[in-house]
């Protein structure tokens, strides 16, 4: 069934950034903006084809997830996850102080560096969900899995992430991470 409702310019100027900022922390920022223009390519051969069987976004997420797979099993080695981006916290009225914005920069390495390392699997479902935001019935639908799967690789994800940090980071810095991964201290 076709949908003419569906124009192309409204959905890469909707979904274009969230999508370069998905592959970039989920394949790497070298290479994202080609492998994002790669997936709004085959969204917009195939838009006039989209049934609505799941949501717009999680169908392009999809594609995305897929182009990303595609590209990390192509390659030997990854890249970053995160971006670099030492903004204040959303919601603080003052940008942080020298110090902080040194030490957010720090966690920021070493938080990435712990993700990267992460199983492909862990690593989708944890980018997925901490940094786009999307619910965990949302990310089954893009990755054809379970709920179940979800949520055991989400926790697994967490847990072993948790795991890292704790042994290799200082502690202080989990208190403060800048971002939005939460990890129980428990």
């Amino acid at each position: 069934m076709n949908n003419p409702d569906l124009d192309f310019q409204t959905v890469y100027e909707d979904f274009q950034p969230k999508i370069l900022r998905y592959l970039a922390r989920l394949a790497g920022e070298a290479g994202a903006e080609d492998l994002t223009q790669e997936v709004f390519i085959k969204v917009n051969q195939s838009l006039k084809n989209f049934r609505g069987d799941s949501s717009l976004a999680t169908w392009i997420y999809r594609i995305a997830t897929n182009a990303a797979f595609d590209k990390l099993r192509c390659r030997n080695s990854s890249e970053c996850l995160l971006d670099g981006n030492d903004e204040a916290i959303p919601g603080s009225e003052k940008k942080p102080s020298i110090e902080k914005q040194l030490i957010r920069a720090e966690m920021n390495e070493c938080v990435r560096g712990y993700i990267e390392k992460l199983p492909e699997s862990y690593r989708v479902v944890l980018v997925l969900s901490e940094y786009e935001g999307l619910k965990n019935s949302q990310i089954t639908e893009i990755l054809g899995v379970t709920l179940n799967t979800v949520k055991i690789r989400l926790h697994r994800a967490r847990a072993q992430l948790k795991e890292e940090l704790e042994t290799n980071c200082e502690i202080h810095w989990i208190e403060e991470m800048p971002c939005s991964v939460k990890i129980p201290m428990k």
